[in-house]
């Protein structure tokens, strides 16, 4: 899967390891609907680091579509909140 941060670049994540951001995404989602500014903080920032961990880099020229996208690290509560889909930021 291919999965950009926005204002980062795209990373390729692999198919076993999208439950772990699943869990992460879950956690962020409940963060959020509880209106709970330091806990959204702290798991929006884990769920963007796990995606840099785990994720390959892709060359900068590359042009491969985003099958996800992900807010940047400084993106507000309300923002993230607008691009929660029925499924999380991550469906499955």
């Amino acid at each position: 899967m291919i999965v950009r941060i926005m204002g980062e670049g795209q990373v390729e994540i692999a198919e076993g390891d999208i439950d772990v951001l699943n869990v992460l995404d879950g956690e962020l989602e409940a963060a959020i609907e509880a209106g709970d500014e330091p806990h959204f903080r702290t798991k929006l920032h884990a769920l963007l680091d796990k995606v840099r961990q785990i994720g390959k880099p892709l060359p900068d020229d590359a042009l491969e579509p985003s099958e996800l996208i992900l807010p940047p690290a400084d993106a507000s509560i309300d923002e993230v909140r607008g691009m929660l889909g029925d499924q999380g930021l991550i469906p499955g």
